[in-house]
Parts: structure tokens; sequence; C-alpha cells
């Protein structure tokens, strides 16, 4: 679809995979999972891939690729 740099990470879940869902603020791994997306994708060229719909906060979801894998892949369960 398309390359996009990511400028900002509000929360874990920020650019939102397919299949990827991170805490929620206040519950716990919340610090941990932002911390870790802003590690591996700020400031960093990403590929939007097969846009989904919008979920039930407002967020496209999407195939997101970073070096050639998908984001999702990176965060393991």
């Amino acid at each position: 679809m398309a390359d996009f740099i990511v400028s900002e990470i509000v929360d874990g879940d920020t650019v939102r995979p397919t299949g990827y869902n991170t805490p929620e603020r206040g519950e716990p791994g919340y610090e941990q999972a932002k911390q870790k997306l802003k590690d591996l994708v700020l400031g960093k060229t990403v590929d939007i891939k097969s846009a989904k719909v919008v979920d039930e906060w407002g967020r496209l979801v999407a195939d997101v690729y970073y070096n050639g894998k998908n984001l999702a892949d990176y965060f393991p369960e």
C-alpha cells in the first residue's frame, strides 16, 4: 500500500497490526509494550498493507511491516 515514517508512539498499539493487541493504559505490561514499540519503529519507515476496517476505538487496522517482517511477529504472545 504505502510507506510511512512513524512520528509518534501514543501507546503499545499506536501502530496497530492485524492480530496484535497490547495492554491498555493502567494494565500490567502497558509501559513495556509502549517502550518496545518506540524502540522498534519510532522515527523509522514502516510499510502499511491490506488496511482493514477501523476498530471499535477508531483505529485503522492493517498489516504493518518493518524491515520486510510483519510487525506483529516482533511481539510474540
